[in-house]
């Protein structure tokens, strides 16, 4: 993997507070889709959830300088959405990176990360056939799980 891509996927503090300093503060998230359903099986079990546990699955694009940078698919049991942690359930435009790093009690797990293939997002980001690099992890805040997942699109150009 490129040194490059190595520094990107390593991030450890927030992703998105990066990605508005490489913007230079032209930086905006744009809703895809957010709404309860079950999250794929991938999915339940990276956050050890049982069969046909139901969550808040949340897809946006994050956009720099007016190009779509990233793709974010986040999934919030519906378990987790309670407390003082139910304000994630109208995120709206606001990105969750923002908030989850607000809170001391946040833990993440261990990152991993894959190269995936553009016919495997919304259409419309990227062609098939366009393998993109993509992170995705675990984390907790209050002892309640969460999944957010990464993938750095065609258009992402950071300043610098």
């Amino acid at each position: 993997m490129p040194l490059f891509w190595q520094d990107w996927l390593a991030t450890k503090g927030s992703l998105t507070r990066r990605l508005v300093t490489a913007s230079a503060g032209d930086f905006r998230v744009r809703v895809l889709h957010q709404a309860v359903g079950l999250p794929a099986f991938s999915e339940q079990r990276v956050l050890r959830l049982p069969d046909r546990r139901w969550a808040l699955i949340r897809e946006v694009v994050l956009y720099g300088r007016g190009e779509p940078w990233v793709y974010a698919r986040s999934i919030l049991p519906l378990r987790t959405l309670t407390g003082r942690l139910r304000r994630f359930r109208r995120l709206d435009e606001r990105p969750l990176g923002d908030l989850l790093f607000r809170y001391p009690s946040m833990r993440r797990g261990p990152v991993a990360v894959a190269r995936v293939d553009g016919a495997h997002l919304p259409a419309g980001l990227a062609p098939a056939g366009t393998f993109l690099w993509g992170r995705r992890s675990v984390f907790r805040v209050d002892d309640k799980p969460l999944l957010v997942g990464e993938v750095f699109l065609p258009a992402f150009a950071p300043a610098g």
